[in-house]
């Protein structure tokens, strides 16, 4: 007898070539032969296509990271595989002693709830223990003690688990329920992290419901192993993000903090900066009707917002909240009072020698007397106006024009004795901070301010960003660049900036101008505040796109309703926009 085969690969499918006619000249024999291979080659085929199906289900359930979607398609693998009608997936719940619900479906009865559906589960949690002891009549919590498979070919004739739900459930719908495949979900510790639930394997050919084979429990369970080191995976991924999101925001808290003044600022800046990306995103005409911010731009986007300011850590306390002109670790105000207190007790004192001395020469002259008097009360009254004025200049918000400069200057050259000598009305340094034009920073202080961009630039810089969150050191550091170039921490020009930061900058921007909390000025007006960044727009300091998109979508106003105080919203008119 001579025979001759070949195996070979076609379309993903392994054929067999085989010389049947030559295996036998016994007809009978030959014909079963012929059925066997026939049976060989079908079962074979249907093994490589589970084994590719597995190896592609493998390769989704590895690239998905959405966990919601990543739950929902498990499900629906694991149906596909087992031709299942219905499905459930539960996860072990936070305090290991219950399942909760993750996802339902049921294709008789057109129902999809949990992941990304959009229809939440509000079923109850089912218990792993009752009164203290394991709560094996639940056929979910059986197999998340036990770790066991359970394959029940009827549950209405099965004794070993309570199905009163099921029962109710069909009586309530007209469904009927019947095979059931329960199958653990283990992680790579061989730990229980869920159940999944499989419900009526149909014949595809007939619709008829039938046991879950031994062949579909083999696939599902293989399914289910993958489908938990996947959801692990995912899982830590997430953990380790929203650990990473936990500690950027307690850092954003610690900055905030630091200063009473400025508590929320980060917070804030992070709300107007989404709310703008996501306009953008949702506007169909004009500048930005191309562009859209994918989900990863976005985190990077929001995750920039939260570090902006991260370089404050730096910043001395006393000049974060520098709240007057003369204030270092204290207001100087109160002290230099005490020096005018100390003051008028000298000339008071020198008037009261001198009259003493007349008196003791017996000169009584009331003339003299009352000229001295009248001196005396002239210098207390200018003594009085001069502390008066530096009081006023004291104050961040009053403008010092070059005669209020001139003045403190003419003060501070007045000198009085004290025990230890002579010396000036005002300091050299009180002089400087009393002759601030415009706030309350000395042009030291300024910068002192100022070099938070920088160390925010250096810090981010210093932290292994992944790939798609490698623009966050850039975008977090350019929050005070402007687009004629005199920004800071690096002047980098109009074409130098990139979107996000230009973004970043107008909420910084309009969050400061807007905040109720600054000590050195006072609440600002809507309409205010809106004029400003109208001024700054002209002379191109921030983006005039993002800056017409701003007002035109009321943003502005969104923003406002939310976060000012309801006496700072007035009426606002500019060009064709008024509210």
């Amino acid at each position: 007898m001579t025979s001759s085969s070949n195996v070979y690969k076609n379309n993903n499918k392994f054929d067999f070539d085989i010389d049947i006619d030559n295996l036998s000249k016994d007809k009978g024999l030959n014909k079963l032969l012929k059925s066997v291979i026939v049976e060989v080659k079908s079962y074979a085929e249907d093994q490589i296509k589970h084994i590719m199906q597995l190896t592609r289900i493998g390769l989704a359930l590895s690239a998905e990271k959405n966990i919601k979607k990543l739950l929902e398609v498990i499900v629906d693998y694991a149906r596909d595989l087992s031709r299942a009608d219905a499905g459930t997936l539960y996860i072990l719940d936070d305090d290991k002693e219950h399942l909760r619900f993750e996802i339902m479906q049921n294709d008789t009865m057109k129902t999809r709830m949990g992941g990304t559906s959009g229809v939440e589960i509000s079923l109850p949690k089912v218990p792993l223990h009752s009164d203290g002891k394991p709560n094996y009549s639940n056929v979910s919590s059986y197999t998340a003690l036990t770790g066991e498979t359970v394959n029940i070919p009827d549950v209405y004739k099965a004794k070993e688990f309570d199905f009163t739900g099921p029962r109710e459930y069909d009586a309530a719908t007209g469904y009927r329920s019947k095979s059931m495949l329960v199958i653990p979900m283990k992680n790579h510790e061989n730990n229980i992290i869920g159940v999944l639930q499989l419900l009526n394997s149909k014949i595809p050919e007939t619709g008829e419901v039938v046991a879950f084979s031994k062949d579909y429990v083999d696939l599902v369970a293989s399914l289910a192993s993958q489908a938990a080191v996947a959801l692990t995976n995912t899982q830590l991924i997430q953990d380790l993000k929203n650990l990473f999101y936990a500690f950027i925001k307690s850092i954003a808290t610690a900055i905030d903090e630091k200063s009473p003044y400025t508590g929320g600022h980060i917070n804030r800046v992070v709300d107007l900066t989404m709310m703008i990306a996501e306009e953008i995103n949702k506007t169909d005409h004009g500048p930005f009707k191309d562009v859209i911010f994918n989900e990863d731009e976005i985190e990077e986007l929001r995750l920039a917002a939260w570090m902006h300011d991260v370089g404050k850590i730096t910043t001395p306390e006393n000049v974060i909240d520098k709240s007057t002109r003369l204030q270092a670790i204290f207001d100087r105000e109160n002290l230099i009072e005490t020096r005018f207190q100390m003051i008028f007790k000298s000339i008071e004192n020198e008037y009261l020698q001198r009259k003493i001395e007349f008196l003791q020469n017996g000169i009584s002259d009331e003339s003299k007397m009352k000229i001295m008097g009248q001196e005396l009360a002239d210098k207390i009254r200018d003594l009085g106006e001069e502390l008066k004025f530096i009081k006023a200049c004291n104050n961040p918000g009053e403008f010092m024009s070059d005669e209020k400069i001139d003045r403190i200057k003419k003060i501070a050259k007045k000198n009085y004795v004290s025990p230890d000598g002579e010396h000036p009305y005002l300091t050299e340094d009180e002089v400087e901070n009393l002759c601030i034009q415009k706030g309350s920073l000395t042009d030291k202080e300024r910068n002192i301010i100022e070099n938070h961009a920088g160390i925010t630039l250096k810090i981010l810089n210093e932290l292994p960003f992944p790939a798609k969150l490698a623009n966050v050191p850039e975008f977090a550091s350019s929050h005070h660049e402007k687009l004629d170039g005199s920004g800071y921490p690096r002047g980098l020009s109009e074409k130098e900036l990139s979107l996000q930061s230009r973004i970043m900058a107008i909420a910084d921007v309009f969050e400061a101008l807007t905040a109720k909390d600054r000590p050195y000025k006072e609440p600002m007006k809507l309409s205010q505040a809106v004029g400003i960044m109208e001024f700054m727009k002209q002379d191109k300091h921030i983006d005039a796109d993002i800056y017409d998109l701003f007002l035109e979508s009321r943003l502005f106003y969104k923003y406002a309703k939310k976060q000012i105080a309801p006496e700072q919203i007035d009426e606002l008119e500019i060009g064709n926009f008024s509210i």
